[in-house]
């Protein structure tokens, strides 16, 4: 038995059309198309096979941070990403080195999950 990959990741959203705009117009992530589920959500794509799958009617708090609950996407440019951030007026925690020589920072979508963008260690923030 083996595992192939990490398929999707899913979040409970209150607002699913507020998360919508959060995640195509801060994250610029790509809408895809989601089964006819008989409650409300949405689906993004993650890279190349992976996905976001938000799910509607959030009825409970959100525990997340940088370290708590997030999820992480490799970027090719936080100097770019911090730019755009500032031009859509979205708050996100500036960059910083990790140990490893990753750099990192967070943004944060309107329910209160914290999203990391990353770049690897040796490549250039």
């Amino acid at each position: 038995m083996r595992h192939f990959e990490l398929n999707h990741v899913a979040i409970h959203v209150k607002d699913v059309a507020a998360s919508c705009r959060f995640y195509r117009e801060v994250l610029l992530l790509e809408p895809i198309v989601r089964p006819d589920f008989p409650f409300p959500g949405a689906w993004f794509r993650l890279g190349v096979d992976q996905e976001l799958h938000l799910i509607g009617e959030r009825n409970r708090p959100v525990y997340a941070g940088n370290r708590g609950n997030h999820f992480a996407l490799r970027v090719d440019s936080l100097v770019e990403w911090e730019s755009h951030f500032r031009k859509v007026g979205a708050g996100y925690r500036p960059r910083r080195q990790r140990p490893d020589g990753a750099w990192q920072s967070y943004v944060t979508d309107p329910d209160g999950h914290s999203i990391e963008l990353f770049t690897p260690p040796g490549s250039p923030p």
